[in-house]
C-alpha cells in the first residue's frame, strides 16, 4: 500500500509511524486509518521490530476525526459499515508495544487514538480533550471507556460533558500520560523508551503487555491466575534461561527472542 497520509520509518528495532495531514492538524479520516492499520500490521509481522512509536507534528498529534467525512453519515450507513470498528481499533489490537508521542492537540479521535496506545509520553504543549459534545455527538472510538478507566469517572464525565481540554501537567497528574518532557526532547525520549523495550526479549514483552491489559478485562482473582500462568509459561523460553544465566554470570544478556 502506498501511504499518502502517514510517514513510516524504522530506527533500529523501532517502527515509527507519523500522522501526516498537516493542513488539517492530522484529522483522522478513513484513508489515514486504513494506512495506519496497514503499517501496524506490517510492523507486527516484522520479527525485527520490537516496539512501535506513533506520533504527529509539534502542533498536533491529531485534532480529531475528520468532521467533513462524518457529517453526512446516517445511522444505518454508520451501522452497516461498522464505522469506527472495522479498522480503527488496529492500534489497540497490536500485540507489540505501541508508544504515543503526543505534542500539541490530541482531541476527540486524536485523544482516543493516543488512548489506544500502551502508554503516552507527552510534550509540555500537549492538550487532551473530548469535545464531541459540542458537535452533538459523544466520543465513539473508546473515549467514554478508556478515558474513564485511566482518569476515573468524575474527570472523564467532566471532559466528555463539557468538552474541557486537559493540559500535559494535569494529564500526568491524572494518570493519562506516563510522563511529560520538553517539546524538544519528545522524539528522543520516546525513542529512548522504545529502544529500551526492544533490548528485552520480544515475546516476553508481548506476554507482559497482554497480562497487564487483562487487568482491565477481568476480576483481580482471575487476573492473578492469568498472570501466574503467563509467568509459568516464560520458563519454556530460551530467553528466560539466558536472562537469568546472564544475571548469575554478571554479564549482559543476549536475547534471541524465542
Amino acid at each position: 500500500m502506498a501511504y499518502e497520509n502517514i510517514l513510516v520509518d524504522e530506527n533500529g528495532h523501532v517502527g515509527i509511524i507519523t500522522l501526516n495531514r498537516p493542513d488539517v492538524l492530522n484529522a483522522l479520516n478513513s484513508a489515514l486509518i486504513e494506512e495506519l492499520s496497514d503499517a501496524i500490521e506490517k510492523f507486527e509481522n516484522n520479527d525485527t521490530i520490537g516496539c512501535v512509536v506513533l506520533k504527529g507534528s509539534d502542533k498536533a498529534f491529531a485534532a480529531g476525526a475528520d468532521i467533513k467525512e462524518m457529517q453526512p453519515k446516517t445511522y444505518m450507513g454508520a451501522y452497516k459499515e461498522d464505522y469506527f470498528t472495522r479498522t480503527w481499533e488496529r492500534v489497540a489490537d497490536c500485540r507489540k508495544p505501541v508508544i504515543a508521542a503526543v505534542a500539541g492537540y490530541a482531541l476527540g479521535g486524536g485523544c482516543e487514538l493516543a488512548l489506544m496506545c500502551d502508554f503516552i509520553i507527552a510534550a509540555e504543549n500537549a492538550k487532551f480533550g473530548q469535545p464531541e459534545i459540542t458537535l452533538a455527538v459523544m466520543p465513539g472510538i473508546g473515549g467514554t471507556q478508556r478515558l474513564t478507566r485511566l482518569v476515573g469517572k468524575s474527570k472523564a464525565m467532566e471532559m466528555c460533558l463539557t468538552g474541557r481540554m486537559m493540559d500535559a501537567e494535569e494529564a500526568e497528574r491524572s494518570g493519562l500520560v506516563s510522563r511529560v518532557v520538553s517539546l524538544e526532547d519528545l522524539h528522543d525520549e520516546t525513542l529512548k523508551a522504545a529502544n529500551k523495550i526492544c533490548d528485552f526479549s520480544h515475546p516476553i514483552v508481548m506476554l507482559t503487555k497482554e497480562t497487564i491489559n487483562r487487568a482491565y478485562e477481568t476480576t483481580l482473582a482471575e487476573g492473578i491466575r492469568f498472570e501466574r500462568r503467563m509467568f509459568h509459561s516464560m520458563f519454556a523460553t530460551a530467553d528466560q534461561k539466558e536472562g537469568m544465566l546472564a544475571f548469575i554470570e554478571k554479564r549482559k544478556a543476549q536475547f534471541k527472542h524465542r
